[in-house]
């Protein structure tokens, strides 16, 4: 897989967590401990997508 696929399948899976993100906090049922975890994975997925940008913008 080249970065650039890695890269979009990253940002992919950050946007995927963001549908999920919204739809626990609009549930009135949603949990808090849930919601720290999908906050948790989107930041280590955001994390890593700046990582490999900046790895390929040198």
């Amino acid at each position: 897989m080249t970065v650039e696929a890695h890269l979009a399948t990253l940002k992919q899976k950050h946007g995927s967590l963001e549908e999920q993100l919204h739809a626990e906090r609009t549930r009135p049922s949603g949990k808090d401990q849930t919601i720290v975890e999908l906050k948790r994975q989107k930041l280590r997925l955001k994390d890593e997508i700046e990582r490999l940008q900046a790895k390929m913008s040198h």
